[in-house]
């Protein structure tokens, strides 16, 4: 057939949706269309004219061949005013639509199709039942071709998630052996850090640590502890500005550079001053507070020098008296550095100092509580023994943390010893370099008990 608009078959009137429902399907089976569509537009037309037919009222349903076009057109015409379905109901959407009219426009398959029926002469003649039979098989098959799809999608999908599953347990356990790596080596850090043991007779030293950040090896609060060659002790607790390695860096610098001096000779009021002068050339930035302590186990005599740091507490055995010797000083790094003057007291055995940095007792953000609540921690645990003493301070200290700092607490106490009794020759070398403590443990031991 060649151009020019396609002959237009006029139907016989309709009067029922059985003959409805068969004409339908008779032009289905002409233009060869798939079984789903033809069961779509059966139940649309009939949607459609029920309530025409209902009225009373016959409907047309006429076609057009594909000509050139490729389509075939159907139209249903005659239908009335009655109450339109809604959207849900329509299972093949019209083309074009009138108020008394549908029609359609449908693309028809390219050459003989094996699964599809081929027309046949004459008006089929099958039943309603015989047809939907037919649709229902037609729609089940579909149905189970969709349902074995989605079958196999679930199937791909659960072994997709499997092998996803596997991979983050694979990780998971990697992730675990790095953290456990990274331990090790942390602790490996800590113990290279760590200062040598002082062992003199009728002392006791012991050491608490924690930094602010769990991951951070170290950070700005650093101890050191030696024994000097007139056979005193000498002790420095840093608190370097900042967090991390490179507070650790400055702090290491600054207990370093109090070792030398001190092992040198210099006086202990002159060696914040002069460290601050060795050091603010090569490190501009470094700003540090500084608390020396110099002890002399035979005696008792104890003396501080003191930068900008927080005081030592003291808790006398003998009646319970505490007290926080403070000396004025100003750190390494701030303006005028170095201690004022010294302080002088002479310990009793069994007496109880506490050294420390602000981070015990500013957690709370208010410095006078946090004096007040040390204080009433000392006299709580000074009974015990003094392995145990700084992590419980700490301990109690940090019920309520709101400004997190690093921490450190060192306590040491003089105990007895007899009369005339020589200090140990198996002291710690005085040329051990100095170290921070550990992280996250105490090195929680008593050195050189009697």
């Amino acid at each position: 057939m060649t151009g020019g608009s396609p002959p237009q078959r006029v139907g016989a009137p309709l009067n029922s949706l059985p003959a409805l429902r068969q004409e339908a399907r008779r032009l289905a089976l002409v233009h060869r269309l798939p079984r789903e569509t033809a069961a779509r537009l059966v139940l649309t037309v009939s949607t459609l004219a029920a309530g025409t037919l209902r009225a009373g009222l016959p409907v047309t349903l006429t076609h057009s061949g594909p000509a050139t076009t490729g389509q075939a057109v159907l139209t249903l015409a005659g239908l009335s005013a009655c109450a339109e379905p809604g959207p849900e109901d329509i299972l093949l959407a019209p083309t074009h639509t009138s108020p008394d009219s549908a029609s359609w426009h449908i693309a028809l398959p390219e050459g003989p199709q094996a699964h599809l029926p081929s027309p046949r002469q004459g008006s089929p003649t099958a039943s309603d039942i015989d047809a939907y039979e037919s649709e229902l098989r037609a729609a089940l098959a579909h149905l189970d071709r969709l349902e074995r799809q989605q079958q196999q999608l679930e199937q791909e999908l659960s072994q997709t998630n499997n092998g996803v599953l596997a991979l983050y347990l694979q990780l998971e356990q990697r992730e675990e052996q790095l953290r456990w790596a990274q331990r090790k080596t942390l602790l490996a850090m800590e113990d290279a850090l760590r200062p040598a043991a002082v062992q003199v007779a009728g002392l006791e030293l012991a050491v608490h640590y924690a930094p602010s950040d769990p991951n951070a090896p170290t950070g700005g609060d650093l101890y050191d502890w030696f024994r000097m060659p007139d056979g005193t002790v000498h002790i420095t607790v840093v608190d370097a500005l900042g967090h991390g390695i490179g507070s650790t860096r400055s702090a290491l610098a600054v207990t370093h550079a109090v070792r030398t001096l001190a092992l040198e000779g210099h006086p202990l009021e002159s060696i914040l001053a002069q460290v601050d002068s060795q050091l603010s050339p090569i490190a501009p930035g470094l700003q540090a507070t500084v608390l020396l302590a110099r002890i002399d186990p035979a005696t008792g005599a104890l003396t501080l020098a003191n930068g900008s740091h927080p005081p030592a507490l003291l808790l006398r055995a003998q009646d319970g008296t505490t007290r926080y010797l403070s000396v004025r000083g100003r750190g390494v790094g701030y303006p005028l550095p170095g201690s004022e003057r010294l302080r002088h007291e002479v310990l009793a055995p069994g007496d109880l100092v506490i050294l420390y940095t602000d981070g015990l007792t500013e957690s709370r953000r208010d410095p006078l509580e946090g004096e007040a609540r040390l204080i009433a921690a000392v006299r709580a645990h000074a009974a015990l023994p003094l392995a145990a003493i700084p992590a419980a301070i700490a301990a109690d200290m940090h019920t309520v943390v709101l400004h997190n700092d690093d921490t450190l607490a060192l306590a040491l106490r003089l105990t007895p010893r007899p009369h005339g009794t020589p200090l140990p020759d198996d002291a710690a070398d005085p040329g051990q370099p100095p170290a921070p403590a550990p992280k996250g443990r105490s090195a929680e031991r008593p050195h050189g008990m009697s």
